[in-house]
């Protein structure tokens, strides 16, 4: 809004400069594309991330399987868990060792995490590996992917207001140095003759 009063305010202004008419112009057409081009780049950016993102959910999907372990014994609580303040996760959770059969049939043996309080030899248990029985993580759902793509957009577009914007004051910045340059070199050839009689004859 300040940039249309300013060209408003300026319109028929005798005192005004032509800096003044540019730096108004320069408002004018940052908040122009503030609210045209920076939405756009949010939108774009927010599709691609989500085509990408949904195709990574389609791999996942299909590469992690979800099989069934069984206890063998548990083991001492690990040393580096993720947050040891949280006492619920560390109930909710144990580290044992176990033996899984991998999706290509072949029998995996080793240490992992179950999702049981208090694990005994052969209980069951459900964990996420990829077709040779190597342990990996869940797989990304479709609403959490879309969650990241819209979060992606959304700091596109400020991004890209921010970059508008930047290059608006960098631009006004450069004007105003050079006119008090201007102003300085006015003042310098007006200046000797500062009060004197006969200034400027």
């Amino acid at each position: 809004m300040r940039a249309i009063s300013g060209l408003w305010r300026w319109r028929h202004n005798p005192l005004r400069r032509t800096t003044d008419l540019v730096e108004a112009w320069l408002g004018l057409a940052a908040v122009l594309l503030v609210l045209a081009v920076a939405p756009l780049v949010g939108a774009a950016v927010g599709a691609l991330a989500q085509d990408a993102l949904q195709q990574s959910v389609r791999d996942q999907h299909r590469t992690h399987h979800l099989v069934a372990a069984t206890v063998v014994k548990e083991l001492s609580r690990s040393p580096l868990e993720p947050d040891p303040e949280t006492s619920s996760s560390r109930d909710a959770h144990s580290r044992v060792l176990a033996d899984w059969t991998a999706p290509d049939g072949t029998a995996q043996h080793g240490a992992v995490i179950a999702d049981l309080k208090s694990p005994r030899h052969g209980d069951h248990f459900r964990l996420w590996t990829d077709t040779h029985g190597t342990i990996v993580g869940r797989p990304l759902d479709s609403a959490t992917a879309t969650t990241h793509a819209v979060l992606a957009g959304f700091g596109a577009g400020l991004l890209c207001a921010g970059l508008v914007e930047g290059a608006r004051r960098m631009i006004v910045w450069r004007m105003v140095r050079r006119r008090y340059a201007r102003w300085d070199q006015a003042w310098d050839k007006a200046g000797p003759d500062w009060g004197r009689a006969g200034t400027g004859s």
